[in-house]
Formats: structure tokens, sequence, C-alpha cells
């Protein structure tokens, strides 16, 4: 397994500088790994300086609470993508999933999904702030507005991800959907045992790190 492949090498804090972005960059086209994730502040950059390389450029929208009106998240989305983002990670709005408004949940992603001109798009769930039964109903959710990804967390919440919340998506996602795990992922072993449990795609900010202990065995 070729292990760089299913990273999705991040940097979303808030203090993040030019020079930790081009490092974030420059540590991509090193190790060529699949993407880099960034704040929408620092699209354009990591677009210019991953331009020559197959290396996707993904942000956030809604970030990290999810709790922005629907409007403000198309906005966001259609301005990344304007700015060079490939992909597209959106928060959903929480509180409507707890008062069980699916179909304003549906609505927002869909509306997002269509305003982004068939770039990748990534839901994230919180699944730490999620009753198994609610990570099921986002799962088929997701399923139904056919989007490319469920991510698991935005690695601002309480908890990160979790193997057997994974296990339970894989368990309940269709064909078309994939699974991308990311929060408190620390090591090249839990990477591989998210993979074992069904997750394509691995957001983590440890991702050098994974890369040396590989190249150490």
């Amino acid at each position: 397994m070729e292990l760089n492949s299913y990273i999705d090498h991040t940097n979303l804090k808030s203090t993040a500088t030019l020079k930790d972005i081009e490092l974030l960059c420059n540590e991509a086209i090193k190790y060529n790994f699949a993407s880099v994730c960034v704040h929408p502040y620092y699209v354009p950059l990591a677009s210019k300086l991953l331009h020559d390389y197959s290396i996707s450029v993904t942000t956030v929208v809604g970030f990290p609470l999810g709790m922005n009106t629907k409007e403000v998240k198309v906005f966001e989305a259609i301005n990344a993508v304007d700015n060079g983002a490939d992909e597209i990670d959106m928060v959903i709005n929480m509180s409507a999933l707890k008062d069980k408004d699916y179909d304003y949940i549906k609505e927002e992603i869909e509306e997002i999904r269509d305003s982004i001109d068939g770039k990748i798009l990534k839901v994230i769930i919180e699944t730490c702030n999620l009753t198994n039964e609610e990570i099921i109903k986002m799962t088929e959710i997701c399923n139904e507005a056919y989007v490319n990804f469920i991510k698991t967390s935005t690695g601002f919440g309480k908890e990160g991800a979790k193997i057997e919340d994974v296990k339970l998506i894989n368990k309940h996602k269709g064909e078309v959907l994939e699974i991308k795990a990311s929060g408190g992922i620390k090591t090249e072993d839990e990477a591989l045992a998210f993979i074992e449990a069904g997750a394509s795609i691995i957001g983590t900010s440890n991702a050098v790190n994974f890369m040396k202990d590989a190249g150490d065995k």
C-alpha cells in the first residue's frame, strides 16, 4: 500500500503563516501526497505552488462550526473554486441535524454540490457530536445527495475520528460515497487502521511523520 496516496496533508491552524503553507505544499510535493487542506485564505497560494503537480488543493466551508447560512456557505464554496480549490470540505449545520430538519441538511449539501462546477465535495459531520443513529442518517443523506465523501471530523471537536464510526459509516454507505477520516490521527498504524476500516482518505497534520516512520521500517 502506498500510504502517501491516501493523505490529505493538512494545516488548518488559525495561526498558520505563509511560510507554514509553503512548507506544507513543499512536503506534499516531496512525498507526493494526494492533496493539501488549507483555509480559504491560502487557497490562491496553494494553488499557485501546486500548479505543476497532480496534488489537489482542498479547503473548508462553514468551518469549523457549520452554523453559517446556506447562502454564505454557497458563496464560500464558489469563491474557493474561483481561487483554485479542487475539493471542498463543508461542515453541516449540526443544530439542524439535532432538530431533525433533514430537508434543510440535504438542501444545503445539494446547493453547495451544484455550485462548485463538479469539484469534489466532502461533507463533515463531526461524529463526536452525533449518536450512531445520527451518523447513519447523515450517511443516508450523503448517499442520496451523491456527494463524493463523508468526513468524520473538523479536528476542532472534542474528539477526532474513531474506528467504530468509520466502520458504521462504511456499513451504511452506498457505492458512490467514500470516507475521509480526520481528526487526531497521529501515527502510521492509526492511519492504516482507518484505511482497513473503510476510509479512502486520511486527513492529518502528521503525514510527514508517517512517511518518516515508514522509511525507518
